[in-house]
């Protein structure tokens, strides 16, 4: 016999049935003086897990467990069900004989799947072999007023389980795995630097400027000292301020807020983490990325081999280098150093079917940026350093003493995105103001009613001294991505944004 498909409004009305019925039990059971949410706490002495993989030593001791029903099969006198707590299922074993005939018959006709439930019993093994409890006790802790999704369909709208976390957390377990290795990685992260003589600070997130940089910042406004304020686009100013004050290493795991589009690989908010190192370039900055990313794979996915989307990927050993010259004559075609002038780049250019700039504002690095975004960045799939980038994109990066056309700077890729961004810090304070007075001037002539502003507090601190300093900053979100096998960001954020709904 084929099952009835409920048209949406049948499902919503059969939606708010349940959510009737469910008001009315609890009132029943307030009537009763057993209101669930009158309990404020309940003695917790062993997880789903634990009992597992400590049967032998548990077996027929009293337990005394918590979590959410999520399935039941009543039969007359007894009944089996499941406990779900933060490390999984379990299944418990209720008879009427044993927690009495009035627990047992609100058990079958007040509690519902999804309610909070607390279970008192002694551990033993069904017959079929399965760890459980055998229940002494039942209690209600919290009763669950909406139904959950049926399990036979479960929850795949990703919009609402984008919106209503908490429910695809509860119906999807593995969901949840993907934020406990989130947690994990950022740990393991953490332990790596520290390890390495980082000192993990935090700067702020709200700034009196709007800076050049060509991410566009959320505006919000500090009413008692009535002045606009935005939210940071980066860590990174504030943290070279610290190697000027005198620490040698520090990094900030920090929230980001860019105004801007949204994809894939790009949320409004994300979680950045920089680094910064005094006495380093940006070859030494390499190294530490390829021996993190080892050191991070290997804790939390037990290898450096992974596989991402279907693609196998090699994170251990020496990454591929090129830099962005080589990279660009290598799968455009296109050469550099036989550019005499900026019109030969344009020429190339156009003869290549890319779009720059018209007239004489795309100069040659302007074009060989233009043509790595255009051929080589979809090429870079296992994991590959390209460095050496013009100084037309790179306002913070040291420029290379021989080639002061280029500057000190590499980003990595895999998979064909990029992961990370890192320099040879710029640390002339006058060279440093040219360029942001030019980043400036540029963001104004782009956008309309702009009020970036040079950082003039920052310019102040180099001179004062920085000393020769690396600097790294990466996304953590997309390498959660990377270690979870996850499509998009949103699968990796607890509570990615989303438009509200009318």
């Amino acid at each position: 016999m084929e099952e009835k498909v409920l048209t949406a409004e049948e499902q919503e009305k059969e939606l708010a049935e349940q959510a009737r019925i469910r008001r009315e039990k609890l009132q029943k059971l307030a009537d009763e003086n057993k209101d669930p949410f009158v309990k404020v706490k309940y003695g917790v002495t062993a997880r789903s897990a634990y009992i597992r993989e400590n049967f032998a030593s548990l077996e027929n001791k009293e337990v005394s467990i918590a979590g959410r029903l999520m399935s039941r099969r009543i039969m007359g006198k007894a009944s089996f069900c499941h406990l779900q707590d933060d490390n999984g299922l379990i299944q418990i074993y209720v008879r009427r004989d044993d927690v009495g005939e009035e627990d047992y018959a609100s058990f079958k006709k007040d509690y519902d799947l999804g309610d909070i439930v607390g279970v008192k019993g002694y551990v033993f093994k069904t017959q079929t072999g399965e760890v459980s409890v055998h229940c002494t006790g039942i209690e209600m802790l919290s009763k669950c007023l909406l139904p959950l999704p049926e399990k036979q369909h479960g929850l795949k709208d990703t919009d609402i389980r984008y919106r209503q976390r908490e429910l695809d957390l509860i119906v999807n377990p593995e969901v949840k795995s993907v934020f406990f290795k989130r947690s994990r990685i950022l740990s393991e992260l953490r332990a790596f630097l520290d390890g390495k003589g980082f000192l993990e600070v935090d700067t702020p997130v709200l700034n009196t400027i709007e800076i050049g940089a060509s991410a566009r910042p959320f505006k919000t406004r500090h009413n008692a000292l009535d002045i606009d304020m935005y939210l940071r686009i980066e860590t990174e100013l504030y943290l070279k301020r610290l190697i000027v004050g005198g620490f040698e290493r520090v990094y900030e795991v920090g929230r980001i807020f860019r105004n801007e589009g949204m994809d894939a690989f790009h949320n409004p908010e994300f979680t950045t983490i920089e680094m910064y190192a005094a006495y380093l370039d940006y070859f030494d900055m390499m190294d530490i990325v390829e021996e993190m990313y080892a050191h991070v794979a290997k804790k939390v996915c037990g290898t450096t081999d992974i596989t991402y989307q279907g693609t196998e990927l090699h994170l251990g050993g020496k990454w591929a280098r090129l830099t962005m010259k080589e990279a660009v004559k290598k799968y455009a075609g296109a050469d550099y150093d036989k550019w005499a002038t900026d019109a030969d780049a344009r020429a190339c250019a156009k003869k290549l079917g890319v779009t720059v700039e018209e007239g004489d504002a795309a100069t040659k690095g302007h074009v060989l940026i233009a043509l790595f975004d255009a051929f080589v960045e979809e090429k870079l799939v296992q994991p590959t350093f390209i460095y050496d980038y013009p100084v037309e994109n790179s306002p913070l990066a040291k420029r290379k003493a021989d080639d002061p056309a280029f500057t000190q700077r590499f980003e990595y890729f895999i998979c064909s995105h990029e992961f990370g961004n890192a320099f040879s810090e710029l640390n002339d304070p006058i060279d440093q103001r040219q360029r942001f007075v030019k980043q400036v001037e540029a963001k104004r002539a782009q956008e309309k009613n702009c009020n970036a502003q040079v950082d003039e507090e920052f310019v102040t601190a180099l001179e004062y001294g920085l000393p020769p300093t690396g600097g790294l900053g990466f996304g953590l979100d997309r390498l959660v991505m990377l270690l979870t096998d996850s499509a998009t960001i949103r699968d990796v954020l607890l509570f990615p944004t989303m438009k509200p709904k009318k």
